[in-house]
């Protein structure tokens, strides 16, 4: 991380939480925090400051050594494949925020270990760190392949790119109808143009849905 300065960490705060900043008072759940931390790894990064609360206000951190721990346990013990952590110490009016910065990961998708003891994928949606879909993991585990997919339109493909050209969006549901296909035959078919750059995958807290790019 190169060296920001309180300027930085006051335009983030100004700027509120997002895809690629989000504020924590303090660590006090390694679980919780991983989903975060796995969140960031699996988009395009992203940056931690510790001792803000959410509303912006600069609590500081008296213990950063105790929240790099906490960090650090969480990266390592709580998320697979584990997650490089680089922090940051930036001093504003005599407060100390410290920054984690994520860099986006070249081995996704990384998972969460859960209060269940399951492992769950998540992504960030603007500024929630939210379960990822099927889908969503599938094209995750896909796009780390180098190998590329191959593209041959078969009725069903047409098919979809038609309606979309009409109704500019569908559900995974709406195009396994539309389709006549089980559910996981029409998983594999969205994730396959997606990865082509043929039709974009568009997620918010409600829902997901395809267009044409």
């Amino acid at each position: 991380m190169s060296g920001l300065r309180p300027y930085d960490i006051k335009q983030m705060i100004f700027e509120g939480e997002g895809m690629h900043v989000d504020f924590k008072k303090t660590i006090t759940s390694c679980s919780k925090i991983a989903r975060t931390l796995v969140a960031f790894a699996n988009n395009k990064g992203g940056r931690l400051l510790i001792g803000v609360y959410d509303n912006g206000s600069i609590k500081g951190v008296s213990a950063e050594e105790e929240e790099k721990y906490m960090l650090n346990r969480a990266a390592t013990l709580y998320c697979r494949p584990q997650i490089d952590l680089f922090f940051e110490e930036v001093y504003i009016d005599n407060k100390i925020v410290l920054v984690a910065e994520i860099k986006e990961s070249d081995v996704k998708p990384h998972y969460a270990l859960g209060d269940d003891h399951k492992w769950w994928v998540y992504v960030r949606v603007k500024d929630r760190s939210q379960l990822a879909s099927k889908i969503v993991v599938d094209v995750l585990k896909a796009g780390a392949n180098d190998a590329g997919v191959l593209i041959e339109y078969s009725e069903k493909e047409s098919l979809l790119l038609k309606y979309l050209d009409v109704n500019q969006r569908i559900s995974a549901k709406d195009s396994s109808k539309l389709l006549n296909l089980p559910r996981r035959r029409t998983q594999r078919l969205l994730v396959n143009l997606i990865l082509s750059g043929i039709i974009k995958l568009n997620t918010n807290e409600k829902e997901e849905y395809y267009t044409a790019c």
